[in-house]
């Protein structure tokens, strides 16, 4: 890890009067490479090698009255600009956090917080199609974290915009769609009551709503929801969670899309264990379903075609600065093509620095 200090400084206009400079805080670069070889049962994969490698800048700073601030810039493969996040810590009062829109803020927060050994069962090697709970954290949002008290913190966010990101200084934007402000709640409990026993238990739920631009009919408002837990019992890590996505359209209303499904419900499990401070094991699986067909004259379509089921086992290792990762992943009805049965083995060698 590299780090740049930057110092405070005064300067002399042409009159001589100084202009004291604020004190600045500190710069941190870190930073990392990943290479994979990925083999797809099946099917003619080619090229297996992928490289990735990324660093984030993260400067923190703190105000005379003791509030703290801190921002980070996230840059991702191939020098592309992935996020920019300022916080702004308010003590006792909580916090605020001003996103660009390519990070966790809100209901994205809690998309998936099953325990695992390296990657998501439905993010290691195959395109599945589940869809996640997402609410504003696409969008350039502002989000309040309010204070821990008795185990529970909250937040609430908004996007102003749904859909736009990216907004620099002294700007504005307009996604140009038919959504216009979404909002996200979302709430985490630790409810330990001083016992040591659950002192690991984590108890947790989101919603949000995004509210669509009615005079455009493109859809009704949409609506998602998480909720679930998650449990450490020593080395052992347990959880599961459910998840739902209402899209707006129907075939009377606003969406006024017939044949079309407007619901997708999931659910999720993960059970990770580690064996020691360097190796860890894990598996895990999703199951997403298609639901609220628009059309009541027409059959729906076979139950395979609606439900997308993956698998995933993986193992981890941890040497100084080094991760080695294997995951092998099996997949039905991939992207909701009824038979469409896919799997995947991955192995991946991590760097830090």
């Amino acid at each position: 890890m590299n780090k740049l200090t930057k110092v405070g400084c005064s300067a002399l206009c042409g009159s001589l009067a100084a202009i004291s400079a604020a004190n600045a805080g500190d710069l941190t670069v870190t930073g990392g490479a990943d290479m994979t070889w990925s083999s797809k049962g099946g099917t003619t994969t080619g090229n297996g090698l992928g490289i990735g490698s990324n660093y984030t800048l993260k400067g923190s700073g703190e105000l005379a009255n003791g509030w703290t601030h801190d921002l980070t810039i996230a840059i991702a493969n191939a020098d592309a600009f992935s996020a920019a996040t300022i916080n702004l810590g308010m003590g006792g009062l909580g916090k605020l956090s001003f996103d660009q829109g390519n990070s966790g803020n809100g209901i994205a927060a809690f998309d998936d917080k099953m325990p695992t050994a390296w990657e998501e069962s439905w993010g290691a090697g195959l395109s599945t199609g589940v869809r996640l709970p997402l609410g504003s954290g696409a969008s350039q949002n502002v989000m309040y974290t309010t204070p821990t008290v008795l185990g529970t913190t909250m937040t609430f966010t908004l996007a102003p915009d749904y859909g736009t990101s990216d907004t620099g200084d002294k700007a504005t934007a307009n996604s140009g769609d038919s959504w216009d402000q979404s909002m996200d709640a979302t709430i985490n409990i630790n409810p330990s009551l001083g016992t040591e026993i659950l002192s690991s238990l984590n108890v947790y739920a989101a919603a949000s709503s995004i509210e669509a631009q009615h005079y455009k009919a493109a859809a009704d408002d949409k609506y998602e929801g998480v909720a679930g837990v998650t449990y450490d019992i020593g080395p052992l890590s347990l959880g599961a969670q459910v998840s739902a996505d209402y899209t707006g359209i129907d075939s009377e209303d606003k969406g006024n899309q017939a044949g079309a499904y407007n619901t997708y419900k999931n659910w999720a499990f993960g059970v990770a264990f580690n064996v020691n401070d360097d190796l860890s094991i894990s598996y895990g699986g999703w199951e997403a379903k298609k639901a609220g067909y628009t059309d009541s004259t027409t059959a729906q379509p076979n139950e395979d075609k609606r439900t997308v089921i993956v698998r995933s086992t993986q193992v981890a290792y941890t040497m100084g600065g080094a991760s080695f990762r294997i995951a092998n992943v099996k997949a039905e009805n991939v992207l909701w093509a009824a038979g469409d049965n896919q799997n995947a083995t991955i192995i991946s060698l991590g760097l830090a620095f």
